[in-house]
């Protein structure tokens, strides 16, 4: 007979905000499902429960009415299972293609790191995180939604408070309302160019949502981008500074990617294990189940954590430890199965192909400040919020 859910009741929130990982151990430990009662969520944290989930949406649904994704964001093909998935998928695919890629957004993303680079490469020192990973982030996605006349930094803010939002699991009326706020801006600034795009069709993601086979509807575009904005801003905004800071803490590990630039991408793969940039998000049990010898009843709302999942000692040696040269070994930061991140080869290429390895091009002795150290938060989301570093200008 499976067992019920055990119930942790003293993890303070601000701790798996400031570091969330003696927690996650102690969680993986406990049991593969886990009631953590601050979050007000049933936590699943360990590599091959998630993997098996992510391989039974018949079971593990993402077709969540209670998710605060929808809440926030609307009903977004993200949290759909099957043909409407499928439907919703394929109308983004034409912005995400590996010739669009090449052809259309590397270009532009190249020139837009080139600039911001070129804007502070005299200064000797800056906080990387608004100077670079913010609006290297906000502008590219930016060029790929179709946006006009909307600064980095209003895109920037509307994508925190939507994943503010989105993981406001402590249930802070501000955040909710941070959150209703950006929401309202981003269906504006939609509203200013959709019908440029219906006219002209392109590239960008809202043109192919608008031209798609099965074309959205207006309010599936406005929740689409949203989640689009929130997962698509943070994700290669974090992946950079991460990326980043591995190596700045691995001189021996710098060297050989600076020297072998082949390993670039394995880097990447590497950080984002090791700071997962999205590191939880919400299934439903569509049917009661024995996930390992633990029982979810139907309708259970559970959180998928792959932040911890890939930091699991079952799976990785060594887990919490920045390694590039380590045993190649698939993880679970850009999701699994039929929600495999569909931006995952845009980030790829901006970070691994693009941002970092400009910055250490461009920046001799890029080095971390010594008396300002990083600072890390978030669990559902995390990843460096500030990144002092200098440099010999």
């Amino acid at each position: 007979m499976a067992n019920a859910v055990p119930v942790v009741d003293d993890i303070a929130y601000e701790d798996l905000l400031v570091d969330p990982y003696p927690a996650f151990r102690r969680i993986r430990d406990t049991a593969p499902a886990v009631l953590v009662k601050t979050a007000n969520l049933i936590v699943v944290t360990r590599f091959e429960d998630i993997a098996k989930i992510e391989r039974d949406p018949a079971t593990y649904s993402a077709d969540n009415p209670a998710s605060l994704v929808n809440r926030v964001m609307g009903p977004t093909f993200m949290r759909k299972d099957g043909a409407e998935h499928a439907v919703g998928r394929k109308a983004i695919e034409p912005s995400f293609r590996a010739s669009t890629i090449k052809e259309h957004w590397a270009p532009l993303f190249s020139d837009i790191c080139r600039n911001l680079i070129d804007s502070f490469s005299e200064t000797g020192e800056v906080d990387l995180f608004p100077a670079l990973a913010a609006p290297m982030a906000s502008l590219c996605l930016m060029q790929m939604l179709g946006f006009k006349d909307v600064s980095w930094e209003t895109l920037a803010l509307w994508s925190q408070s939507l994943i503010d939002g989105a993981a406001n699991y402590s249930r802070d009326a501000e955040i909710d309302r941070k959150a209703m706020v950006a929401g309202k801006g981003v269906d504006d600034a939609i509203d200013a160019v959709l019908d440029y795009h219906l006219a002209h069709p392109n590239p960008t993601i809202m043109s192919s949502m608008a031209h798609a086979d099965q074309p959205m509807a207006i309010e599936e575009i406005r929740a689409n981008i949203k989640v689009i904005i929130g997962g698509g801003l943070n994700e290669p905004r974090d992946a950079i500074l991460t990326l980043a800071l591995g190596l700045l803490g691995n001189p021996a590990q710098r060297t050989a990617v600076l020297a072998r630039p082949e390993l670039w991408p394995t880097a990447l793969e590497e950080a984002v294990r090791w700071i997962s940039p999205i590191g939880m998000y919400p299934r439903r049990v569509a049917r009661s189940i024995d996930l390992s010898g633990v029982a979810l009843a139907e309708g259970t709302q559970i959180g998928l954590c792959v932040g911890a999942a890939n930091r699991d000692e079952r799976r990785f040696a060594d887990p919490d430890r920045f390694d590039i040269l380590r045993p190649k070994q698939s993880h679970l930061a850009f999701g699994a199965g039929p929600h495999f991140c569909a931006g995952a080869w845009v980030s790829r290429h901006l970070v691994g192909k693009v941002a970092v390895p400009m910055l250490f091009e461009r920046l001799r002795n890029l080095r971390l400040q010594e008396d300002n150290a990083p600072v890390i938060r978030g669990w559902v989301f995390r990843g460096p919020v500030s990144m002092p570093v200098r440099w010999d200008a």
